[in-house]
């Protein structure tokens, strides 16, 4: 078994560096950027006065940032050829995911908005293998140049990992269909041009069919964003959303009638693995970071390393930073020699432990490094308490961590997957 990383792999992480090192650091440090990133970068960020929104100029340069990386050929990289990208993968999309993050806070890659040099584009694969010709035709370019921005509605105020008892309800009406209910933290409406709004469209409450994806346009008639939720890391674009007699046509169908569900796990999966990735590159930064501030500070006449009290939690958090990387990078080889339909069978069960434990490890290496820090750790001119809040939505978002385990559950009981028994 070759466990090397793959020499193209290595020479396109290079390349990577090189340009953010020409392009996107210089960026960041021009007019005052960086006070997106600094002490400062909550404040900067968010617009408190306007329900806490993201900041007109922090999203204009974040756009700015993924403009050059679009022009420099590496935003795109995980795309199919067709869609000007690379197709790279998931292995190569692991390991890039994990290097950025071992960077460090950066406008090279803010996982805040999910906005990187190298972009994560679930919502586009999902419209090449659900979207009809004509949401092709007509939604997928603006996706890619960015005028068309798909939200994504699945979670409601009295339904969260519950997805199958959703109260959102959409009816045939004519050539089109008829939508009532609610949608909450439906993240990115602000500037979302259309939103992908889960609903039932037949069976009982609780069955697995029966639920729909439609794509909303936000204009109209009968959608009204209700609030926008404060969250434990600001600025924020979690929304509440209502739907009232909303009509949409047949076109706005987006995959099979009754059997949505498929899409979301379409979507969820690389989301799962890349935040995985990230969460390990993001706990190695706060280790390597502690170990360095370790080796340097000397209370009592004497670095902090020489104490074991610092030592063993440190490696701790190595040991599990090991095992988790390479749990990751083993579950995305694999994923690249499967279809869709086979990593649900087969390997939706590793995409969990990979999630779970990842998003816990960064939360842990975050917390420690305060610990090691001391008052500069516990102070937002260290990053780690921005890291800890930003990883720590992981934990619930994309599935929970009780909700990854029960997945792994009915892999290994026989109630998903390969081993499920014969009813």
């Amino acid at each position: 078994m070759d466990f090397s990383i793959p020499k193209d792999i290595t020479e396109l992480l290079e390349r990577i560096d090189a340009f953010i090192e020409a392009e996107i650091v210089p960026l960041q440090k021009q007019d005052d950027n960086d006070r997106f990133f600094d002490h400062r970068r909550e404040w900067a960020r968010t617009d408190f006065e306007h329900g806490g929104l993201p900041r007109h100029e922090w999203e204009d340069l974040l756009r700015e940032m993924r403009r050059r990386a679009d022009k420099a050929g590496f935003l795109r990289l995980a795309l199919p050829e067709e869609y000007g990208g690379k197709n790279i993968g998931n292995l190569a999309m692991a390991i890039i995911r994990e290097h950025l993050a071992t960077r460090g806070l950066g406008l090279h890659n803010d996982l805040q908005n999910e906005s990187s040099v190298v972009g994560n584009f679930p919502q586009v694969l999902m419209m090449r293998d659900f979207g009809t010709e004509e949401q092709k035709k007509t939604i997928l370019p603006g996706m890619l140049n960015g005028t068309a921005r798909l939200a994504f509605g699945l979670t409601e105020p009295k339904h969260g990992s519950d997805a199958t008892w959703m109260e959102t309800r959409a009816v045939k009406d004519g050539n089109g269909w008829r939508l009532n209910g609610e949608k909450m933290w439906n993240t990115g409406v602000h500037t979302a041009t259309h939103d992908m709004v889960f609903c039932r469209t037949s069976g009982k409450d609780g069955d697995a069919r029966g639920l729909t994806c439609l794509i909303v346009p936000m204009n109209s008639e009968g959608v009204k964003i209700e609030s926008y939720q404060w969250t434990f890391n600001m600025p924020t674009d979690h929304a509440h959303v209502s739907f009232k007699d909303v009509w949409v046509p047949d076109g706005a169908v987006f995959g099979p009638v009754d059997n949505g569900l498929v899409l979301a796990r379409h979507f969820v999966h690389e989301n799962r693995i890349r935040q995985a990735a990230s969460g390990v590159g993001a706990a190695q930064y706060c280790i390597n970071e502690s170990i360095d501030y370790a080796n340097t500070r000397k209370p009592f006449g004497k670095p902090l390393s020489h104490n074991q009290a610092i030592q063993f939690p440190l490696v701790e958090l190595q040991t599990e930073a090991e095992m988790v990387r390479w749990l990751v990078r083993k579950t995305a080889w694999e994923m690249d020699r499967m279809t869709g339909p086979e990593i649900q069978l087969y390997l939706s069960d590793k995409v969990s432990m990979c999630n779970y434990r990842g998003n816990n490890l960064v939360c842990d290496a975050a917390d420690w490094a305060m610990q090691v820090h001391g008052g500069w750790g516990y102070s937002r001119h260290k990053p780690f308490e921005h890291i800890y809040r930003h990883h720590r939505r992981y934990r619930i978002t994309e599935g929970s961590d009780q909700i990854q385990m029960r997945n792994v559950a009915g892999h290994m009981f026989g109630f998903i997957g390969k081993n499920r028994r014969a009813e």
